[in-house]
């Protein structure tokens, strides 16, 4: 099996085409001719999982957020870049095409938080949808709700909430608050999302419409085991392990 291999079958489950105009997915660093030895899958591509790669022999990382996303202005001895080269380790990156795609990182989070009757909205052209929308297992106050989504992804929850009780919910993992109108537009009782701007939660409060902000890591390191279960169903044989390590901490 070689990189390639494995590119190719992640681009059938994440076409390129429903990733963002910004966005640099694919293979971003190695050779797609070398074979592969083992892999890790991890949201980030960061020293340490770097470390991890090499303690398992590992010579391929799957990341969801891209190794490089700006231009690089140089790649020097202290470079993530240039530790990845030398190592010979090469990294494919799956981002907002991932987020999009049918049993992605959107589907991923609602089958945790146990969403049921999902439809997307947000329409990518006619290829895709950037969020989608269903219905909780029960219907919650907003306090309820909020403890609900911290068990469930075990993160912290800043909230604003509106008068309604809860059944229909729009999700959007990562940064997805720009779509508190389309979730609204489209039915929803409240919006699960990350990285919400104070000015959101001003204008969720204007809708009548509860926004939650679970958490940009606690929204998307989801899809690392999914992808993990995936990959060892299609590759089987070769060792494939999780890095779910993240260096932000709470008090």
């Amino acid at each position: 099996m070689k990189v390639f291999d494995v590119l190719e079958f992640l681009e059938k489950q994440a076409p390129p085409e429903l990733a963002a105009d910004y966005d640099n997915v694919g293979l971003l660093v190695g050779d797609n001719r070398d074979v592969v030895t083992s892999i890790v899958v991890s949201l980030d591509c960061t020293d340490d999982t770097i470390d991890m790669a090499q303690k398992q022999g590992a010579n391929l990382i799957v990341t969801h957020h891209p190794i490089i996303f700006h231009p690089l202005k140089s790649v020097t001895s202290d470079s993530t870049v240039y530790s990845l080269i030398k190592n010979n380790i090469s990294v494919i990156s799956m981002h907002t095409n991932l987020d999009a795609a049918e049993g992605g990182v959107n589907d991923t989070l609602c089958k945790i938080l146990e969403i049921n009757d999902i439809r997307g909205i947000a329409p990518i052209g006619n290829i895709g949808f950037q969020a989608r929308i269903g219905s909780l297992p029960k219907d919650f106050d907003t306090d309820k709700l909020a403890i609900y989504i911290k068990e469930k992804l075990c993160g912290c929850i800043k909230y604003v909430g509106s008068s309604k009780r809860i059944k229909t919910v729009a999700v959007c993992s990562g940064s997805g608050a720009d779509l508190l109108q389309c979730a609204a537009l489209n039915g929803a009782d409240a919006l699960i999302t990350a990285d919400v701007k104070h000015s959101k939660f001003i204008e969720a409060e204007s809708l009548d419409i509860s926004l939650f902000d679970a958490g940009h890591f606690n929204t998307e390191d989801v899809i690392v085991d999914e992808l993990c279960n995936k990959l060892l169903v299609s590759f089987k044989g070769i060792e494939i392990n999780a890095c779910h390590i993240s260096k932000i901490k709470f008090i």
